[in-house]
């Protein structure tokens, strides 16, 4: 299978007092396979791990929503190539592993496969049809690269954008 090329900046905000167990987390080898076995295209992308503060004030500003998601997903092009922007609210993560008993560096892969398919128009919100398309593509994807269905069980859905 031929992955598509990908061009990534990975990039940690103010997160101090997460830093250490999200940095080790997500190994930059590991955030390029999770991406890169989402894409059907090449891509330019931005992962950016956050803050409550920063990742509630983007959800507000962009969103309209007030309170601090696990990920959001600005999505710039598709064709003829992916470019987006991930951000990843850590202390969200971060609670929503713990809720869900799974380690920290499994919700991540979730989410950045989720917020990949979201930057090439996938969405879960359209319509229930879609919504189960989106969540069997995501478990095909996680399945086989050895993690366990994020569907699978009472999990939490990642968020809209």
């Amino acid at each position: 299978m031929a992955l598509n090329d990908l061009s990534l900046s990975l990039q940690f905000g103010s997160i101090a007092r997460h830093l250490a167990a999200h940095r080790a987390a997500l190994p930059r080898h590991k955030v390029i396979r999770w991406i890169r076995r989402s894409l059907e295209a090449d891509a330019e992308m931005t992962v950016r791990i956050v803050d409550e503060e920063e990742g509630r004030a983007l959800n507000r500003d962009y969103r309209q929503k007030d309170y601090a998601t696990n990920v959001l997903t600005f999505d710039y092009a598709t064709e003829p190539m992916v470019m987006a922007d991930l951000v990843l609210c850590a202390p969200v993560i971060e609670k929503e592993a713990k809720e869900l008993k799974i380690p920290l560096q499994t919700h991540y892969a979730h989410l950045l496969v989720h917020g990949t398919l979201h930057a090439q128009g996938w969405d879960h919100e359209t319509s229930d049809e879609d919504a189960e398309e989106m969540e069997a593509r995501e478990t095909e994807i996680l399945t086989a690269m050895g993690y366990p269905d994020p569907y699978g069980k009472a999990r939490v859905k990642p968020s809209r954008r």
